[in-house]
């Protein structure tokens, strides 16, 4: 966390604290994927959902349960298969024969962090349900509405290379998504770190070891600070550019929505507050952009021909703008 220069005209003392606390509750299973656990938090901060894609065994499932964990709040772990039905997620009547009426029964979905493992391996009815959730914060049952608890988050995670069995995400459910987050594979040192904390930690649970640093009450409190955080008008317009940018990009075929300059925005306050500071620079905007942006947009047929990715058209538009100082 960066040493504040000026003194903060928006308290962050309480939210600098519950960040190090959970960093360091995390951190106490978790070796390397900083920007992964940095993003995470973010996001919890922001009040968005995250998108975690990865190869199978690091450490993807094992962080959402470390986050969950270190907060005092009702955690939810829902498996995604081609089998599983809305009415799996979301809850369904159930009829009462003392009272001789149906009754809604709460699907897992209803909680405060929700772990979705796998969630490109339902079908896309079972995608739209969660959709409404993921969006609306409420779910429609017999024409009765029900409201989530604050907070709600969902963190899914999927697997880039099985492409058996599963359902490609529609594009309307990835704008939902905050963050995409890329879990690379850890460096040899990490590795060799990774066996020899498992090791000491030997029959112990992993779990055991976190303790809760937050309650959701005080989640609600953290971001009504980070949306207080200031951001100076050319910085949106800079936002705004590079939004645009998405959209009149040869490389590009469907460029990024509006929910995308707002999704960089919040998530530029939110690492802001995470660093210490009230204010919003330049660097927070250009840390944030890959994560919010490459699950937004969709390169052309050629450029994908061509092996370019996402995150290097990103890097592209952004060193063609003019950044603010």
């Amino acid at each position: 966390m960066e040493e504040p220069i000026f003194e903060n005209r928006v308290n962050l003392n309480d939210l600098n604290q519950a960040v190090t606390e959970i960093t360091n509750e995390i951190k106490k299973i978790i070796i390397g994927q900083d920007e992964m656990v940095r993003l995470i938090i973010a996001a919890l901060l922001a009040d968005g959902h995250v998108l975690i894609q990865g190869v199978p065994g690091v450490a993807k499932t094992l962080t959402a349960k470390l986050v969950a964990r270190s907060v005092n709040a009702v955690f939810s772990r829902i498996q995604f298969t081609p089998d599983l039905m809305p009415s799996d997620v979301i809850g369904t009547p159930v009829f009462n024969p003392a009272d001789a009426r149906f009754e809604f029964k709460k699907g897992p979905v209803f909680g405060n962090i929700i772990l979705v493992d796998e969630i490109n391996r339902a079908p896309a009815k079972t995608q739209a349900a969660l959709l409404e959730v993921m969006e609306e914060r409420q779910v429609s049952v017999d024409g009765k509405t029900h409201v989530m608890d604050t907070p709600f988050m969902v963190i899914a995670t999927q697997n880039p290379i099985e492409q058996e069995g599963t359902y490609r995400l529609p594009e309307a459910q990835l704008d939902r998504f905050l963050f995409k987050i890329e879990v690379p594979y850890p460096t040899e040192e990490e590795e060799f770190l990774i066996l020899r904390r498992f090791h000491q930690l030997g029959n112990q649970h992993v779990l055991d070891h976190v303790r809760q640093a937050l309650t959701g009450a005080q989640i609600n409190q953290l971001r009504q600070q980070v949306k207080a955080i200031i951001i100076e008008e050319k910085l949106l317009g800079f936002i705004a550019k590079l939004t645009h940018q998405t959209r009149n990009n040869k490389a590009v075929y469907l460029g990024a929505s509006p929910r995308a300059s707002l999704s960089i925005m919040n998530a530029a306050k939110a690492m802001a507050a995470i660093c210490g500071r009230d204010f919003v620079t330049p660097d927070d905007v250009i840390t944030v952009a890959a994560p919010v942006l490459r699950h937004r947009i969709i390169l052309s047929p050629e450029k994908e021909m061509e092996g370019v990715t996402e995150n290097e058209v990103i890097k592209q538009m952004i060193n063609g703008l003019e950044i603010p100082r």
